[in-house]
């Protein structure tokens, strides 16, 4: 990563892990079904809301914090 992006990022040792899904809406769906089938995510209440992503035209994105 670039040193612009580290100055983004503020990471805190109290801050929990967190995997970022981006695609298009329905690539982001489909992994966000499979991480759940799959028990990597135990509830789908530990993803965010599908938003736009702010830094893609056309791309959607989630996270799945845990």
């Amino acid at each position: 990563m670039t040193g612009e992006w580290n100055s983004e990022l503020r990471v805190q040792e109290t801050e929990r892990a967190q995997v970022w899904i981006i695609g298009n809406r329905e690539q982001v769906t489909h992994l966000m079904n499979e991480f759940y089938v799959k028990r990597i995510a135990t509830d789908r209440v530990q993803f965010t809301p599908i938003v736009p992503a702010p830094f893609a035209t056309g791309k959607y994105m989630t996270v799945l914090v845990r």
